[in-house]
């Protein structure tokens, strides 16, 4: 599959199966999203504002496109596609480069954690100008690759149809999706999942913590999880990520337990307050991210970040 080399660009031949995306922001998930692609035989053309990725997945087969002028040039049929995986920070300057080059009925999907009631301004913008933002809120980690992304849209329904073959082949073999309706729907429905998250995994390391520090010394940690995995209530993806982790480093030397918060869960929080909803578990989870951020760390927060290195890369310190 990916024998094939190209020694410039002027002379790739599109295989022409499917549809021609663009994937703009090749990080880790970025990287996943062109493999899965590629290899299901789509059209994929890479871009990243640093050239080092671009190279690796253009010795896999992919179309490399070192400017964004030159990502635009290889379509010569609407619509122009373009995924975007790069950090909510950084959306609305790459937004701006986009839109003064693409020619109108594009599609853009941001497919990172953005801020919807951001994400629903930025759609606007991209409307006024002819083109269409759809929003594609993405989880599954590191591991989507393997085992299927999880794909929460908003935004136009018919451009969401004309993506929505995309999404099938990301999704497979155990990933989903769905249309959620209007711009921002999709990023709402991650970031609330996210915020779901932060107080799930902050209940297992808790739990793993008073089974260490608790009345009876030396528990078999491991032995627990494994129990717990084999049809127990809290059977789950993260007690397995969680019990790897103690698997691999049981006393999680060397993880200084210093725990990023990426901004889900504080809009969400937001949101709750807005409306009136009370959040004490998000709440309680979110403010042990914080506090460890200022030196107040333990085992739980170390199997925190352990947890999250495990399904997401994210730094083990910091």
């Amino acid at each position: 599959m990916f024998s094939k080399k190209y020694a410039c660009d002027k002379f790739h031949k599109f295989k022409n199966m499917k549809t021609k995306i663009a994937i703009a922001g090749l990080g880790k998930m970025g990287t996943q999203i062109a493999k899965k692609l590629f290899e299901d035989e789509f059209d994929v053309i890479v871009h990243n504002r640093s050239a080092e990725p671009i190279g690796g997945m253009k010795s896999l087969g992919m179309v490399p496109a070192y400017d964004k002028g030159k990502v635009v040039s290889y379509f010569d049929k609407k619509p122009v596609i373009i995924w975007l995986m790069i950090p909510s920070n950084a959306i609305d300057k790459e937004l701006d480069e986009w839109l003064r080059i693409i020619p109108a009925k594009s599609i853009l999907i941001d497919g990172g954690n953005s801020d919807f009631r951001i994400t629903k301004t930025r759609a606007k913008k991209v409307s006024e100008r002819g083109s269409v933002l759809i929003d594609v809120g993405t989880s599954g980690g590191v591991w989507g690759y393997k085992n299927g992304f999880s794909m929460m849209a908003g935004g136009d329904k018919e451009a969401f149809k004309i993506i929505e073959p995309i999404l099938k082949t990301l999704a497979k073999p155990s990933g989903g999706y769905f249309h959620f309706g209007e711009n921002g729907a999709g990023h709402y429905v991650k970031m609330v999942h996210n915020a779901i998250e932060y107080g799930m995994m902050q209940s297992l390391a808790e739990g793993y913590r008073l089974l260490k520090e608790g009345p009876y010394r030396n528990l078999d940690l491991i032995s627990a999880g494994e129990v717990w995995q084999h049809k127990s209530v809290i059977t789950s993806w993260l007690n397995e990520l969680a019990m790897n982790a103690l698997k691999k480093n049981p006393e999680l030397k060397n993880i200084n337990g210093y725990i990023s918060e990426s901004g889900e869960a504080r809009w969400a929080l937001e949101v709750a307050k807005d409306f009136g909803i009370e959040m004490p578990s998000i709440l309680s989870a979110f403010n042990v991210r914080i506090e460890s951020q200022k030196g107040n760390i333990n085992f739980a927060t170390k199997l925190l970040a352990a947890m999250r290195n495990a399904f997401g890369g994210h730094k083990l310190n910091g």
